[in-house]
């Protein structure tokens, strides 16, 4: 710095306010000492800049290995919104979100100097971790976490599914069958709920949950068990992958998609409108629940202090080709 002051011809403390983006430094100073860092190819020491500032401008997020569209998606949504407002993500993914994990993965993050950590926990076993959290630590748990604990951001679930069911009673089929994700996810469970609510409000008879593992396999296995069912007109699965299998098993039984069964995804996945035939399905906004996780995040930092602020994001019913009325 002492360099880079001497060729531009100011002081040590003018070099200091650049580096750090003040605004009381006038224009033609700010270009004069950036064209000496140029010239000298002097780049800022983040570790050091931490150290007198406090801040290391790094969050933490914590995940686990996955390659499911949900939970990568958000992961990307909270590196582009990071990476907007000027901060570095350090990211450790955990083989399970069981308590002890989670915590140690925290703890990793926290010795290493970030501000603040993001948590994608979808799973049941993720939300005693989260209880356990050290206080002054700021942290948003991401898709889902518990009531009044730590700041949660997620996308409105129950609603989702009650919107992809309502849709179906509304085209006329008598009630409409799910195939659930795995019981310890809690948007699963909240797919179920938000499913059955819509299927009671209607006054229409649920028929028997049935559960895969968000595979297309699993909805593959589970459609050809419903392709033999002629009442089985209307199909809700719980995410795309899911759907897609679905499909396959419907095509492979001569059941026509959607002339006698239709059937609704979840996520809104890229290829979603590519399957044949497209698919309707339940679009989740993940840019907007990593740039309000992010949001809130740095809100939390600013104050101090942790908040119980809860932040639901709107779902979006996409209708395509693979919904219809039921066929004679």
């Amino acid at each position: 710095m002492a360099d880079v002051a001497l060729r531009a011809g100011v002081s040590h403390q003018t070099v200091s306010r650049v580096i750090n983006g003040s605004d009381s430094v006038r224009p033609e100073t700010r270009e004069r000492v950036l064209a000496a860092m140029r010239e000298l190819d002097y780049r800022p020491n983040s570790l050091a800049r931490a150290l007198v500032t406090g801040r290391s401008r790094t969050l933490g997020v914590v995940s686990f290995d996955t390659t499911l569209y949900g939970p990568a998606s958000t992961l990307f949504g909270i590196e582009r919104a990071a990476h907007a407002q000027g901060y570095f993500v350090n990211i450790v993914s955990v083989t399970s979100l069981d308590r002890d994990l989670v915590l140690g993965a925290v703890e990793q993050l926290h010795g290493q100097g970030v501000e603040g950590i993001l948590l994608i926990t979808p799973q049941e076993r993720a939300v005693e971790a989260l209880v356990h959290l050290p206080p002054g630590l700021p942290v948003v748990a991401v898709e889902a976490g518990p009531e009044k604990s730590v700041p949660v951001v997620t996308v409105d679930q129950v609603e989702g599914a009650a919107a992809a069911t309502r849709h179906l009673l509304e085209l006329g089929h008598r009630t409409v069958w799910h195939i659930a994700g795995p019981a310890d996810w809690l948007e699963a469970q909240q797919r179920v709920d938000g499913w059955m609510a819509a299927l009671t409000a209607a006054g229409a008879s649920p028929p028997p949950l049935l559960t895969g593992d968000w595979s297309a396999r699993s909805g593959y296995e589970l459609g050809q068990r419903l392709a033999g069912l002629r009442d089985a007109t209307a199909i809700f699965a719980a995410n795309d992958q899911m759907a897609l299998g679905v499909l396959r098993a419907m095509h492979e039984a001569g059941r026509d998609v959607p002339g006698t069964v239709s059937v609704v995804g979840f996520d809104d996945i890229p290829e979603a409108q590519f399957f044949t035939p497209p698919l309707t399905t339940v679009h989740q906004d993940f840019n907007e629940v990593g740039r309000q996780s992010l949001m809130l995040l740095l809100d939390e930092i600013g104050a101090g202090a942790r908040s119980a602020t809860r932040v639901v994001v709107p779902p979006a019913l996409k209708v395509r080709d693979s919904t219809a009325p039921p066929g004679d």
